[in-house]
């Protein structure tokens, strides 16, 4: 027995036996063993491209020697953490440097371990500030996978099993700013949470939708919260993804990136008028808190992951990056009719395909989505990782959309290997029949069976 299946075969046992079916099923059982910036290393010295970072963790890349150094000094500097009855300097420090770059109302933070829980406490802050308890979310929404951030989700495949969730939470469609009017003038809507850019498809607002939204908001008293969990500190080629439509939310909600990778940390920044009604007397000063929220390593991390962005210039190099990788994919629409749509900002990018005209092409899409709805994007993503050791992942179930979240310390020559590999795989599956959709059928019978 291989080390790697000993490594699968123990975390199947122990941890997640269905995960690992689809990590075989797919090629991804890899064992990794290193990683550096934008790569990872395998037992084996193969090196891999990886587009996934983590679900957007590591925007600065993998394994930053400031934010090592900083945490090494932090460990031996022997910090009194997480003491509880005091104020530390180093979350006072953090908050500071993080509300430096909001707008000038949010003015305060409640420190958290991770974007779900970020989520949780904006839901909490915006019904107590209010005095409301319906919140109003939008579909194909993501917010995260506990109770009240998964009442927020517009995608079924995660609810399904956990209902009833939060009461007076309600669904509305993306755009309609006449939907958004029509829940709002009840006068009875504590928040309306939104991503900037959406992490389940990476799907972008119109223009002036956010601005017409937050005119709404202000009129009827609704608190508006700006989940940049995924999007924000960098990703988008701003420091929030809100930035892009000259907005200016309430509450605004980060995590990931904020960690530099190694230790999870999160933020609900929020303005000090709600702060004041939800802790308004001594006696509720802890009335929301956690443990390990303000621990100093993690705000070691931060502030060291703040540092690298500034001095390196994050947000740029994601613009940079970003408008270079979709512009060379939009280059190939042309060319491949499957390939429909790429659209994202910075280095959150969606590839859609959809159902092509020619006749041979229509039937093997149309064998496979009988056969898998979803059986599309690994077309693409397997071969990626299989034939050009790129990782990148479909962006959510029954749906024809492969997602990448490149680190934005990639290179101009990755960029360029990464167009090269798609542009093959794209090649591949324009030919019908072929090895791609030969593979394709093969992965759909594997999942049947596993």
């Amino acid at each position: 027995m291989t080390e790697a299946t000993q490594q699968h075969d123990l975390y199947a046992t122990h941890v997640n036996p269905q995960f690992v079916k689809v990590l075989r099923t797919i090629g991804y059982d890899k064992e990794y063993v290193r990683a550096e910036g934008q790569y990872l290393w395998d037992k084996d010295g193969n090196r891999y491209l990886d587009l996934l970072s983590g679900y957007g963790v590591f925007t600065i890349g993998r394994n930053h020697p400031a934010i090592k150094k900083a945490l090494h000094d932090a460990i031996d500097a022997n910090h009194a953490s997480m003491v509880q009855m005091d104020a530390p300097l180093l979350a006072a420090q953090l908050a500071k440097r993080l509300l430096a770059k909001m707008p000038d109302h949010v003015d305060t933070v409640f420190f958290t371990n991770s974007g779900t829980e970020a989520n949780e406490a904006a839901i909490k802050f915006a019904k107590c500030a209010t005095k409301r308890n319906r919140i109003i979310y939008l579909d194909h929404a993501f917010h995260g996978l506990t109770n009240g951030s998964l009442s927020l989700n517009g995608n079924d495949e995660f609810r399904n099993g956990f209902e009833p969730l939060l009461p007076n939470c309600d669904m509305i469609p993306l755009n309609d700013i006449d939907a958004l009017e029509a829940a709002l003038s009840k006068k009875d809507v504590a928040a309306f949470v939104f991503e900037p850019i959406q992490g389940k498809g990476v799907y972008l607002a119109k223009t002036d939708y956010f601005q017409k939204a937050q005119a709404l908001c202000r009129k009827y008293g609704t608190l508006m919260i700006a989940d940049e969990v995924q999007s924000g500190l960098g990703r988008t080629g701003r420091w929030f993804a809100y930035e892009h439509y000259g907005i200016s939310p309430d509450i605004i909600t980060v995590a990931k990136a904020l960690s530099g990778g190694f230790i999870p940390v999160g933020a609900c920044c929020y303005p000090r008028a709600v702060y004041d009604k939800v802790f308004h007397k001594m006696d509720r000063c802890v009335v929301h808190s956690n443990t390990f929220g303000r621990n100093a390593l993690a705000m070691v991390a931060g502030l060291a992951t703040l540092d690298v962005m500034e001095t390196e210039n994050i947000p740029m190099q994601a613009a940079m990056r970003g408008e270079e990788l979709i512009g060379g994919m939009r280059a190939m629409m042309g060319e491949f009719e499957m390939l429909s749509d790429v659209r994202g900002k910075g280095m959150m990018i969606a590839i859609e395909f959809s159902r092509p005209k020619s006749l041979l092409l229509r039937t093997g899409w149309d064998l496979i989505h009988k056969a898998n709805k979803g059986l599309f994007g690994q077309m693409v993503v397997v071969p990626l990782m299989s034939k050009h050791r790129i990782l990148s992942q479909v962006t959510g179930h029954n749906v024809d959309v492969v997602k990448l979240l490149p680190p934005a310390i990639m290179t101009s020559d990755d960029v360029n290997y990464f167009l090269d590999s798609f542009r093959a795989v794209m090649q591949d599956c324009h030919r019908f029949p072929g090895g791609a959709w030969e593979v394709a059928m093969q992965l759909a019978k594997q999942a049947i069976k596993a």
